[in-house]
């Protein structure tokens, strides 16, 4: 593994790590004790690979569980008008007007109509608007 790939991995590794003593709603104390008695430090920057990963299983047999992103690395934006938008683009797509029914795909339309990076960060009003085009655009076929 090279410097750059290991470096990135134990990154990802302590933000899990992170994310797991959120998610198991873990006071600081706990989680101290939890990585002196897994991982044999105080902290999970002094933490390498095998030991990080040994204190990932361990949050994982507690009950943690890690969540998949969508593709492009975010969560999917799961609100009502989210899903609607979705719905229309795949809608398009059945008929033939998208080539490209991706999530990624969706995120570059929404972001050159509207200027906003991510469905989930569209607020109310953008989000109708973008339904509004796409509910045109369907008319139009």
């Amino acid at each position: 593994m090279t410097v750059a790939r290991a470096d990135a991995e134990r990154t990802r590794l302590i933000r899990l790590v992170h994310v797991a003593k959120r998610d198991l709603a873990m006071d600081d104390a706990d989680y101290r004790a939890l990585l002196a008695r897994i991982g044999k430090a105080e902290s999970s920057a002094d933490l390498g690979i095998p030991a990080l990963r040994k204190v990932l299983d361990h949050m994982k047999r507690a009950g943690f569980q890690v969540r998949p992103k969508a593709p492009g690395g975010r969560a999917k934006a799961d609100d009502g008008q989210s899903r609607k938008i979705r719905a229309l683009w795949l809608d398009l797509h059945g008929r033939g007007a998208v080539r490209d029914p991706s999530e990624a795909a969706l995120g570059a339309f929404v972001r050159r109509m509207t200027g906003v990076e991510a469905l989930q960060w569209l607020d109310s009003a953008k989000s109708s608007k973008v339904i509004e085009e796409l509910k045109k655009w369907r008319n139009r076929l």
